[in-house]
């Protein structure tokens, strides 16, 4: 096991390079250009000076090309969303934990040197990419990367088993029930009659997806089957959760270096202005800024401010995450906070709410990335 982030280096006459960072981005999931989005705030605000940046996307196909090192390409322009497209070279990872350069296999040719990579900035949302499926392949090979391990990606990313590993260590969460696949297919009315006892309205969500894809909130048990199916379009496993009423509150954690705890953001609140939405759905989040207000920090009363942080690190801690994590939570008129999830790759660019309430806690765009590199940097490879 590699304990020395220095020994990834390559050092020339008596002088460490500059870590060289794979800015990884794209993907299969249905929040390929979520990811394109992140990629071009990183790329516009990450120290050149600090750190060499090689970009690579994912096609939604799978394929791993070698990209344009262009922020404005990456962003969300009039409503267009980016996409990674093929190319006819592929970029090859290490074949071996003792290897650290990338290969370009171009059309009937040997592979090329692309040079060393020091720590893969992974940002890539949903499956494929966010929900430890990444982080494995990249453990195989001992190369670096900022964010959660496997299994915490994993739990993170399946909100059934998320919500039981809180649930096991003692944090609020709200009341639900999972949908396997072909279950209500099985058996519509027990099912139905199992979600009316949720109470309405209620959330339909895929259980491994995020940006608000495929949710659908029921207020009539009529509208179940047409959400049941919009959800299995992302995923054929799907959670039902119980409506709460209350504040939609969010907090972002950061990673400590050397074992200690980690910090929570100043809250912030998503309040959505725009009647056309019913909750914070993917066009709220990403195409119509203008009906979505966020606030921070969220106007709560100190003790309901303190009781959010500290159950943002608790379920932090509770899934096992490193380097980040945004956790959403309610607060209900009576001041209970209630755990919603936890994301262990949160919407990245400037305009998001991650970074936002790290810039209102004092810590610059510019410099969380730093930070965020440096804690992976020194982050040993193998088990920890």
């Amino acid at each position: 096991m590699d304990t020395n982030p220095q020994t990834a280096l390559d050092v020339v006459a008596g002088v460490v390079a500059k870590p060289r960072v794979l800015v990884l981005f794209g993907g299969r999931s249905g929040e390929h250009s979520i990811s394109c989005a992140t990629a071009g705030g990183v790329l516009r605000a990450i120290d050149r000076e600090k750190y060499d940046v090689v970009p690579v996307g994912i096609t939604p196909a799978g394929r791993w090309v070698l990209v344009e090192d262009d922020p404005d390409r990456w962003a969300i322009i009039d409503g267009r969303l980016p996409e990674v497209v093929d190319g006819p070279s592929r970029v090859l990872l290490p074949q071996a934990a003792d290897e650290a350069g990338l290969s370009l296999l171009a059309p009937d040719a040997a592979p090329s040197a692309l040079g060393r990579v020091d720590v893969v900035l992974p940002l890539l949302h949903g499956p494929f990419g966010e929900d430890g499926t990444l982080q494995g392949m990249l453990e195989l090979v001992d190369l670096r990367y900022v964010g959660a391990g496997v299994l915490a990606s994993a739990v993170g990313m399946d909100k059934h088993f998320m919500k039981l590993v809180l649930a096991g260590q003692g944090l609020p969460i709200g009341r639900y029930t999972v949908l396997r696949p072909g279950a209500f297919e099985r058996n519509p009315v027990a099912w139905t009659q199992s979600v009316a006892l949720l109470g309405l309205p209620v959330f339909v969500k895929p259980a491994r997806g995020g940006s608000s894809l495929g949710i659908t909130k029921v207020d009539d048990l009529a509208e179940l089957p047409a959400a049941i199916a919009a959800a299995q379009v992302h995923d054929p496993k799907v959670v039902i959760e119980a409506g709460i009423v209350g504040r939609e509150i969010e907090c972002a954690v950061l990673g400590s270096p050397d074992g200690r705890r980690p910090r929570a953001s100043q809250p912030g609140e998503i309040v959505v202005t725009d009647t056309r939405h019913d909750f914070y759905d993917f066009e709220a989040k990403y195409l119509n800024e203008a009906g979505v207000e966020l606030t921070c920090p969220a106007d709560l009363p100190a003790a309901v401010n303190a009781e959010v942080r500290e159950l943002a690190i608790r379920t932090f801690e509770a899934v096992g995450c490193e380097g980040l994590a945004r956790v959403d939570v309610f607060v209900t008129p009576e001041n209970r906070v209630i755990v919603n999830e936890i994301n262990t790759m949160p919407g990245f660019t400037p305009f998001s709410m991650y970074p936002r309430m790290w810039a209102e806690s004092g810590l610059g765009y510019a410099e969380l990335i730093d930070e965020l590199l440096q804690l992976a940097l020194t982050r040993p490879t193998g088990l920890r």
